[in-house]
């Protein structure tokens, strides 16, 4: 609230020497931040690499592509709760430097991996480690800052994104055009010790008072229902069938285990995840835009790399750089969308940001072999520029829904959904992506000279795997390539407008939810209490 006229002003609830070096330390915490989603995004880029046969790549599938992405965010989404609770009890920057400790080895097993299940499995490592990064951050942030510049300081980490958006994928692409693919993990190490270093230094420590209890039961039931979802999805892709009991089993399974977790969760009293926190409005929308926003990108970004480096015929490096144009909307956009807040009320902002998100994505359902660049840059401009103005207001109101002591649980809450959403995004998009190619080449396949029975079903799977027999068979192969063009076109179409569709569904649950503008002269909405109705007081 607001302080009465002629009320001394509320002392401030930062020590004076954190309060001076409040800005250095959020350095410190973008640095960090920078890493973890640098990391994603050199991934993104490298994909194709890595699928292509020894000794370039490691012949990665299409399934076993979207699981190395996915073991890297499964195992992250469903510890954030846990360690955001280690966190608050054990100290945040305690939490930090392990985390990062972690991750660093993670980084390093990943980079000399000698088969795809090597490089899933040492993902899920660094998953971990990121685990215990990813919400210290933005609770230290919330410690380090009084609530009057907590949105601008909000704003600033969130551009920091978009410079690691721009930062991976040019990455990747130097390091791949003069490497091998593994330098993309190693090159992490030098830059995690460099961070430990100065987190060591410069980040004060901070604690909740009231600690929730950690919920081992709670935990394991998600990791296990989100992974046989999602396990169900892309073997669903694969097959191009739902049906199919290898399928079907996974999907009803992972289902069922989730609902178990729900009803556990709701009676107990220490839950992973506390469902009352949703009963606001507000938090509930904010955290919707959030996963679908990453549902949509990441699903994108995941096959937008195929469209550019095998059908239009680009470089790692190359592809790189024509990401530029999202990346720079989102670091010049972020920073600023508190104005915008400001003046226009958060429904509006991340309303019309989630606008431009939706057009960004649909954009790539008209895309094809003869795409100018200029049509590409202005797509992803427009897709940044939508999430500078979605991802700090959302943010904003989750960390500022809860109470200055809870904010290691807010930001679990906050990166949890975007994890999911971001999983969930590869694994539906990428299947069915998947699906629609099979369908498209399977008659070429078929009817194509010198095919192998054996190899038709692998071939069938992604674009990459077609393009790969194509060139075993030689000149004959070459009468795959266009056709497995057009069919890879026709799926992105498919998939691009799907990705559209959810993020014009997220733009409905903003625009119905989010607060408007608020009148000049109100109070800030209070933050609520330990015992609030949120829920607050059952972690």
């Amino acid at each position: 609230m607001s302080t009465p006229p002629g009320a001394p002003p509320a002392p401030p609830r930062v020590p004076e020497a954190v309060h001076r070096r409040r800005w250095l330390i959020l350095a410190v915490l973008m640095f960090t931040v920078l890493i973890m989603v640098l990391d994603h995004s050199v991934l993104n880029v490298a994909v194709k690499t890595i699928a292509s046969p020894a000794p370039v790549g490691i012949g990665a599938t299409q399934g076993e592509l979207e699981w190395a992405i996915n073991s890297y965010t499964l195992v992250f989404a469903a510890l954030l709760f846990t360690a955001g609770l280690i966190g608050d009890r054990a100290g945040r920057r305690r939490t930090l430097l392990f985390g990062m400790a972690v991750f660093g080895i993670g980084s390093a097993l990943a980079a000399f991996s000698g088969s795809s299940g090597e490089l899933i499995a040492y993902r899920a490592v660094m998953g971990f480690g990121a685990a215990f990064v990813m919400p210290a951050t933005l609770a230290v942030l919330m410690n380090v800052f009084e609530r009057d510049e907590q949105a601008k300081a909000i704003g600033i980490w969130a551009g920091g994104v978009g410079i690691a958006i721009a930062l991976g994928p040019l990455t990747g692409g130097l390091l791949l055009e003069h490497f091998w693919w593994g330098s993309i993990f190693l090159v992490n190490v030098p830059v995690v010790i460099v961070g430990f270093v100065a987190m060591a230094l410069l980040i004060p420590d901070s604690r909740d008072p009231d600690p929730g209890r950690i919920d081992p039961v709670g935990v394991m039931l998600s990791v296990v229902g989100l992974v046989l979802l999602v396990y169900g999805i892309i073997h669903g892709g694969e097959l191009a069938s739902l049906s199919d009991r290898s399928v079907l089993l996974p999907l009803v399974g992972g289902l069922a285990v989730l609902a178990v977790f729900v009803v556990y969760e709701h009676r107990i009293d220490h839950p992973a995840l506390d469902f009352s926190y949703f009963r606001n409005p507000a938090f509930s929308a904010a955290i919707t835009a959030t996963a679908l926003a990453f549902l949509s990108m990441m699903g994108v970004a995941f096959f937008s790399v195929f469209y550019l480096q095998s059908v239009l015929g680009y470089s790692p490096l190359q592809a790189g750089l024509l990401v530029l144009p999202l990346a720079i909307a989102q670091s010049l956009f972020a920073p600023r969308a508190r104005l915008a807040v400001a003046r226009f009320g958060a429904k509006a902002t991340c309303t019309a940001g989630m606008m431009m998100i939706a057009t960004g994505l649909a954009c790539f359902a008209f895309f094809d072999a003869s795409t100018p660049v200029w049509a590409l840059e202005l797509a992803f401009f427009v897709q940044g520029a939508g999430m500078g103005h979605v991802m700090s207001p959302v943010t904003v109101t989750v960390m500022q829904a809860l109470p200055r002591e809870k904010a290691g649980v807010a930001s679990a809450i906050n990166n949890t959904f975007r994890q999911i959403g971001g999983a969930l995004g590869v694994a539906v998009l990428g299947s069915l992506l998947s699906a629609a190619y099979r369908g498209g080449i399977e008659s070429t396949l078929e009817r194509a000279p010198g095919v192998p029975d054996a190899a038709k079903h692998a071939a069938g799977e992604s674009l990459e795997a077609t393009l790969a027999v194509a060139e075993r068979l030689g000149p004959a192969g070459q009468l795959l390539v266009a056709p497995a063009h057009e069919a890879f076109l026709v799926a992105m179409h498919l998939a691009a407008l799907c990705a559209a569709t959810v993020t014009l569904i997220g733009a409905v649950v903003v625009a119905v939810y989010l607060p408007g503008r608020r009148k000049p002269g109100a109070d800030p909405a209070p933050v609520p209490d330990e015992r609030s109705a949120a829920g607050v007081g059952r972690g």
